[in-house]
C-alpha cells in the first residue's frame, strides 16, 4: 500500500459538487492499494498513521499523535499512487484492481474507526474534488512493499 499522509488544519472531499466528508483537525489520507496488499497489511498501515507523532507539543516539537490532539481521518482512495511514470503518459497497471483493491481500502478506513477515530472517506472509484488546508505543512509518504 502506498498512503500519502498529510496534517490538515481542515479537508473536505466532493462528489458531484456535494460534500461527501469533511474533517478539522487531522490526516488526509490519499491511499492506494497495490496487488500484493493484503488484509494484514491494511490494518498495520492504518495502526502506524494513527500512531504517527506529527502534531506540536508545548514545546513545539513534533510529538503528538491524533489521539492527542483530538483529530480525524478523511481517506480518499488513489489509484495514481500506483502510477508508472516511466513515460510521458502514466500508466496505471500496477494499482491493485478494484476486486482486491476495495476489500483492502474498506478495511484501512474499519481499523481506523476501531482504534477509536472518526473517520471521513470518498468514494471508491469516483471522480472527486479534494480540498485541504494544509498543517505545517507535514506531509509524510508510505509505501509498505519495500518493507
Amino acid at each position: 500500500m502506498r498512503a500519502v499522509v498529510t496534517r490538515v488544519s481542515s479537508a473536505s472531499v466532493a462528489i458531484d459538487g456535494t460534500v461527501r466528508g469533511a474533517i478539522g483537525q487531522g490526516f488526509l489520507v490519499l491511499l492506494g492499494v497495490g496487488p500484493a496488499d493484503t488484509e494484514e497489511t491494511a490494518v498495520k498501515l492504518a495502526e502506524k498513521i494513527c500512531r504517527l507523532r506529527v502534531f506540536s507539543d508545548e514545546n513545539g516539537k513534533m510529538n503528538l499523535d491524533l489521539s492527542a490532539v483530538g483529530g480525524s481521518l478523511l481517506v480518499v482512495s488513489q489509484f495514481t499512487l500506483y502510477a508508472d511514470t516511466k513515460s510521458r503518459r502514466p500508466g496505471f497497471t500496477g494499482a491493485a484492481k478494484p476486486e482486491t483493491a476495495i476489500p483492502l481500502y474498506e478495511r484501512f478506513l474499519e481499523t481506523c474507526c476501531g482504534l477509536g477515530f472518526p473517520v471521513a472517506c470518498g468514494e471508491f472509484g469516483a471522480e472527486m474534488e479534494v480540498a485541504s488546508v494544509n498543517d505545517g505543512p507535514v506531509t509524510i509518504l508510505f509505501d509498505t512493499e519495500g518493507k
